[in-house]
């Protein structure tokens, strides 16, 4: 049975700031859930992105956006679970530089990259016997500075799955933190690659979340690449995976995550004329 409109999620985007002014009246008119990127450029955070950070701010609050608001975090080479002290030190260092960016702007989430990176069976990487307890030990080392920042802030850490397999150990990370401020974040595209290989698909993966799932990054591919296609021009499972949302007790922000920033506006047309999301 088709679902009426007030009752389907509501659909946002994750875009950079120069992208702010083509989609403010969509964001502002649905209040929808939005992720600002621009930290996670190549050594955007080296700049001084303070004037550019909070202009958007301010084009946001004068346009009367109200919505959910985050960023995404630098990520590039950043091992979240490393146990090198000088490794470690620069994945502190580039979140902070990150959480700074989001002070500003005002955001609620910031997006982090899953420790979980093996090669091997789903089933047996990161088993409580071999080296899963090792990783999350090392996160909470990492995040010994950024998470009480984070929490200042209410700015919910959501730690995204990038080459997980088995949604368990990362389950087990954001349990281990008891902390409201540490959540589960899903990637459609990345879930739905690692299926392929054994892993769960992405409708098992919100299944599995279930309440510690505070964020989605929504895009589509053809299991090949991560391509962040427009939704509709894969052949990702959407009505199970939309099936599984509308199954929780909650909404997590639901962020369309495309390469192309003109695919936002036709993969939002795209979901709402299958009934899926508004």
């Amino acid at each position: 049975m088709m679902q009426t409109n007030h009752k389907l999620p509501v659909i946002g985007a994750a875009m950079y700031l120069p992208d702010l002014p083509q989609y403010i009246d969509w964001l502002v008119g649905g209040q929808r859930d939005l992720e600002l990127q621009d930290p996670s450029w190549i050594d955007y955070l080296d700049h001084d992105w303070h004037a550019q950070a909070e202009a958007g701010r301010k084009l946001l609050t004068d346009h009367g956006y109200r919505g959910r608001l985050g960023i995404h975090a630098a990520f590039d080479a950043l091992d979240l679970g490393a146990e090198d002290k000088l490794i470690r030190k620069v994945v502190e260092t580039r979140y902070l530089q990150s959480l700074e960016f989001g002070a500003i702007v005002g955001a609620t989430h910031m997006v982090i990259h899953s420790p979980f990176v093996a090669f091997g069976s789903a089933l047996v990487n990161f088993t409580p016997k071999s080296n899963r307890q090792r990783i999350i030990d090392s996160v909470h080392a990492t995040l010994e500075k950024v998470l009480p920042i984070a929490e200042r802030q209410q700015c919910i850490l959501v730690i995204e799955n990038i080459r997980d397999k088995n949604p368990q150990p990362l389950l087990d990370l954001v349990r281990s933190f008891n902390s409201d401020y540490v959540r589960l974040s899903i990637d459609t595209g990345h879930a739905a690659i690692m299926e392929r290989d054994g892993g769960a698909p992405p409708h098992q993966w919100v299944t599995e979340a279930g309440d510690l799932l505070a964020h989605v990054h929504v895009q589509d591919l053809d299991g090949h690449d991560d391509r962040h296609w427009a939704v509709g021009e894969g052949d990702l499972n959407w009505r199970a995976f939309f099936r599984a949302i509308n199954a929780l007790n909650h909404q997590p922000r639901l962020c369309i995550e495309v390469n192309d920033m003109s695919d936002i506006a036709r993969s939002a047309a795209w979901l709402e004329q299958q009934g899926l999301a508004c």
